[in-house]
């Protein structure tokens, strides 16, 4: 049989469609593996990108150290790497006197709402900005990280610039005051201790972001919240409070001036020793004088310094006397008021008492007054 060219035999057409058919299916298996390994290989680097981003990134250790703050977990805080005042920041003389006494879980106010809204290099560092509400009030902080070696292939963080924060504090009319509830006492913060002045602030390291709320609760002083939010790594804060005289406070004040006036009535003199009232008589004394208090002075207090003063106040006392005219040698009874003001201050000493000063705005010089 002579076949003619360009005509394939029945047979070879039939061998060339199977062959045909055999590679179609594997070029599809191939290129549906090679679809198959590129989806794989994306998702395996998203997958590594996202456990990146919240395990080994800049902002996961930025939220690692926020949510510790927000469990109360200060010790492990102050344990991340870079959390501590550096040899460097210490040349600052604030923070080199600055207290820890709040970095510790009682002295830490709530912090919610954590949100990493920004992560770019900056230098050798990257900047990290977080969003948050510190005590329900929102605000914003910005650290600097920097790498610290690896773990693994994973790279660890530290901090290039602390977190801490100094707040200056200056608590006029008590030595003693909390910090979000946390009790303190001025003479034991104070780098000098006891021998430190009232007005001299008080600095305290905190960790940043917070809001501290300082308050004063005593026998003799009260003032309610005042609170700072310390937002920014390396920044000194300052907060002064004045609190204000409890009324238990002015009733023993009152006592002890009343006290201090019906002393002052015993003295049979013209013009008492020490006192704020006194009266002058040309003529001669033959009886007397004889004193008592008709109205003593209502007292109020007002901040001093770092103390108190009672500002002047009205009073009245009373004088009964005989006088013998020097000009016709009659004698007469003399039998009225003597109004006069008081003013005064007071100090605590080191014990912790109190120091009252009683005087009188129109004495040119102080006198002794009374102390107690």
């Amino acid at each position: 049989m002579v076949q003619s060219a360009g005509v394939l035999a029945p047979g070879v057409r039939a061998r060339r469609a199977r062959t045909a058919r055999r590679r179609a299916p594997l070029w599809a298996d191939l290129t549906l593996l090679a679809v198959v390994g590129v989806v794989l290989v994306a998702a395996l680097a998203a997958g590594g990108l996202t456990v990146y981003r919240q395990f080994y990134s800049p902002s996961a250790f930025v939220t690692r150290y926020l949510t510790m703050l927000a469990e109360g977990r200060a010790a492990d805080a102050l344990r991340l790497p870079g959390v501590a005042i550096g040899h460097g920041d210490l040349d600052n003389s604030t923070f080199r006197n600055a207290s820890d006494a709040l970095l510790r879980r009682a002295a830490l106010g709530s912090l919610t709402d954590i949100t990493v809204t920004d992560e770019h290099p900056q230098g050798d560092a990257t900047a990290v900005t977080v969003h948050y509400k510190a005590g329900g009030h929102p605000g914003t902080s910005t650290f600097l990280i920097a790498q610290d070696g690896w773990i693994g292939v994973a790279p660890s963080w530290e901090f290039a610039q602390s977190p801490l924060a100094v707040i200056s504090l200056t608590v006029r009319g008590s030595d003693r005051f909390s910090v979000n509830g946390f009790e303190l006492d001025r003479r034991q913060v104070a780098a000098k201790g006891a021998e430190s002045s009232a007005l001299d602030p008080v600095p305290m390291l905190v960790f940043s972001p917070g809001l501290y709320s300082v308050s004063v609760k005593t026998s003799t002083a009260t003032a309610s919240g005042m609170g700072v939010l310390a937002d920014k790594p390396l920044a000194d804060v300052p907060l002064d409070v004045q609190a204000k005289p409890t009324a238990e406070f002015v009733k023993v004040v009152q006592q002890r001036v009343n006290e201090f006036l019906d002393q002052c009535t015993t003295q049979t003199v013209l013009q008492p020793t020490g006192c704020p009232f006194g009266l002058t008589v040309q003529n001669r004394v033959v009886d007397g004088p004889t004193w008592s208090m008709v109205r003593p002075p209502e007292i109020t207090l007002e901040p001093d310094d770092d103390g108190w003063k009672i500002p002047p106040t009205d009073a009245t006392a009373h004088v009964k006397l005989d006088v013998k005219s020097l000009y016709n040698g009659t004698v007469s009874h003399v039998d009225e008021d003597v109004p006069f003001q008081v003013d005064g201050s007071i100090r605590f000493l080191p014990d912790g008492s109190a120091s009252i000063s009683i005087t009188s705005p129109e004495q040119s010089a102080n006198p002794p007054g009374s102390e107690g």
